[in-house]
């Protein structure tokens, strides 16, 4: 909404925010539907991997993970992925979509917690396009008090304002729901000769997940700094639109996946035009598929995404967002490098056309992270997952993180080098970026 005399620009608040959005089923795609031509539609923002086979594991001695990072030989399928991590600009979009359908169904529905038993929620945004316009700029005193009735659901209590005649949308309402199926639950308990022998329905599962980035994170993670401008304005302000974002959960970032999947032309700026669906799945990268596609198709076994064993060009620059010593953020050059996170694609890319593969970000990967498991993964895609539940011991929600981050030493920063932070948790040095499963275009 943008600012008259009584109403503000949709501004997000500073806290967790969620929205009530329904999905269509994960598994109930119809290539028809999706791509009208028999031409792939690809995605211009990603980058086709192709598959292969390399040598995952330490490309350096690893003195503390010297027993669970093991090189191993296995093969990648091929797959598509993100040239950038997912920026703020990118993510604000799911994040308007949420907000979107929430309008909609305050203006149609006169109920923000409609609930369709179909989770198949149908946005007509031809007039959602009106109600951001209505609100954006009444065209009278009689339509900006309609619009305050008819939204009342959606707006911060009067106690909760800073300013008494600003209305923001209340983030304790906004919440991304969605509908999946346990197809991994489904085969391990169906057998070889007769399938599936359960109801579907079994296998169903919903769940819901806050969308919106944590900014507190910029002073949660580092005592005793002034953090916040970043707090402020990394997310919202669109002078960071090309900057990753961060403070996203891991299970925000899953929920981010099958949003693009669901609703890919909403996140290309087409909403219900279904002929700009890109055919496939977006998920998370597991650990092997991110390490493959970090070292770019280096024939060596080089320990950075670049190729080389160094992180400096010959002129002393650095190749990456990273900390290059002690109490040293800037690397010698503050007109290019950065205390916290840069845009992406401020360095260069390696062999695959990906960026930032290494520094600025940390990134979220699909992998539970444990340190045995590198000792019985197949050599075949080679992945190991677990969605954790409230509940569970605390090491079972660890998910392995890549990359290293602007924070980071060089070390953290290795195509090699695992780490990992618990699944419900936000940080101002982590993000992510997709993969699409899909063939790749003729």
């Amino acid at each position: 909404m943008v600012k008259n005399s009584k109403m503000t620009r949709f501004k997000f608040p500073l806290m967790l925010i969620t929205v009530f959005v329904s999905s269509l089923l994960f598994f109930a795609f119809d290539s028809s539907k999706i791509a009208r031509t028999k031409r792939i539609r690809t995605d211009a923002q990603m980058v086709y991997i192709p598959g292969g086979s390399f040598f995952m594991g330490a490309s350096d001695e690893q003195v503390d993970n010297n027993l669970m990072n093991h090189k191993k030989r296995v093969s990648i399928s091929s797959f598509w992925m993100d040239k950038t991590e997912i920026t703020n600009e990118q993510y604000r979009r799911f994040v308007n979509y949420v907000a979107d359908s929430l309008k909609f169904l305050a203006k149609a529905k006169q109920n923000i917690y409609f609930d369709d038993p179909l989770d198949t929620l149908t946005v007509n945004w031809g007039v959602v396009a009106n109600i951001n316009k209505s609100l954006a700029r009444p065209a009278s005193k009689q339509e900006e008090i309609k619009n305050q009735n008819t939204f009342q659901q959606l707006w911060l209590s009067v106690p909760n304002r800073i300013f008494k005649n600003v209305f923001t949308i209340d983030p304790r309402l906004l919440v991304y729901r969605f509908t999946f199926v346990d197809y991994k639950r489904a085969a391990l308990q169906s057998n070889s000769f007769n399938g599936i022998e359960k109801d579907l329905q079994l296998y169903i599962k919903r769940d819901s997940v806050a969308i919106y980035p944590d900014t507190l994170v910029w002073q949660r993670d580092f005592s005793y700094v002034y953090n916040e401008p970043l707090i402020l304005d990394y997310f919202s302000n669109t002078a960071y639109n090309d900057y990753p974002v961060v403070g996203v959960t891991w299970e925000q970032a899953s929920a981010f996946c099958r949003w693009r999947t669901l609703h890919n032309d909403y996140y290309q700026g087409k909403p219900g035009k279904k002929d700009y669906f890109v055919q496939g799945v977006y998920r998370l990268p597991t650990e092997a598929e991110w390490e493959f596609a970090a070292r770019g198709n280096s024939k060596i076994n080089a320990m950075y995404p670049w190729g080389a064993p160094y992180t400096r060009t010959r002129e002393g620059l650095l190749m990456a967002n990273f900390k290059p010593g002690r109490g040293d953020y800037f690397g010698g050059d503050p007109n290019k490098d950065n205390i916290t996170p840069l845009k992406v694609k401020s360095y260069t890319e390696n062999g695959f056309g990906l960026y930032d593969m290494a520094g600025n970000v940390a990134e979220w990967t699909s992998s539970r992270y444990d340190e045995a498991v590198d000792n019985i993964l197949g050599d075949f895609n080679p992945d190991y997952q677990y969605n954790a539940k409230d509940g569970d011991p605390v090491s079972m929600t660890r998910k392995s993180i890549r990359g290293g981050s602007w924070k980071d030493i060089a070390y953290n920063c290795q195509v090699s080098t695992r780490n990992y932070e618990y699944q419900k948790n936000a940080k101002s040095y982590i993000g992510f970026r997709c993969v699409l499963s899909s063939p790749k275009s003729n």
